[in-house]
């Protein structure tokens, strides 16, 4: 019997930056052994702008899933105390793919670390942020590092705020 692959489950920060890069098609190109999931909840968090891209990815990829988050119990109690006023109050879009990687052993892919990071440690769940994604890609060669540095350049001319770093000495241990 052949074994799931292991997914990245998106965070909507990513496919906002993917996308004002023009680049969204190249998310799964750069991990090509894993599956990526698109939960309903993060779909529901994106600007409608972002949606066609999103949708020729999902159409033309078949390694991106859509997924209705919560199917379990203990999924929907965590979930409920990660978005309650009295928990840790963490958006909804990175609650859900935290815990659905908390329950399904899978990866976080957002660039939120200050929503995520604390989680994710405390459950041993491993995360990708964008840079990590730029990394691979230059690493895997889908990317120049000068493209890449033009990327971020793009996406923060966009309304985004990812850090400026050189690439050339970036190190990405997570997978």
């Amino acid at each position: 019997m052949e074994r799931a692959k292991t997914q990245i489950v998106l965070d909507a920060d990513i496919i906002i930056h993917f996308s004002k890069a023009g680049k969204i098609q190249l998310l799964p190109e750069i991990f090509p052994e894993y599956d990526f999931v698109l939960l309903d909840i993060v779909k529901k968090e994106l600007p409608t702008i972002f949606l066609p891209s999103l949708q020729t990815m999902i159409d033309r990829d078949k390694s991106v899933i859509e997924i209705m988050f919560g199917e379990s119990d203990g999924e929907k109690k965590e979930y409920a105390r990660l978005i309650s006023s009295s928990g840790p109050s963490l958006g909804k879009g990175e609650s859900a793919c935290m815990v659905y990687c908390r329950y399904h052993h899978n990866v976080v892919g957002s660039s939120n670390l200050k929503d995520i990071s604390s989680y994710c440690k405390e459950f041993g769940i491993t995360y990708l942020t964008t840079i990590d994604f730029l990394f691979y890609a230059i690493r895997r060669g889908k990317m120049t590092e000068e493209e890449a540095n033009d990327f971020i350049t793009e996406v923060n001319t966009k309304g985004s705020n990812l850090p400026h770093v050189d690439l050339s000495t970036y190190v990405c241990d997570k997978l």
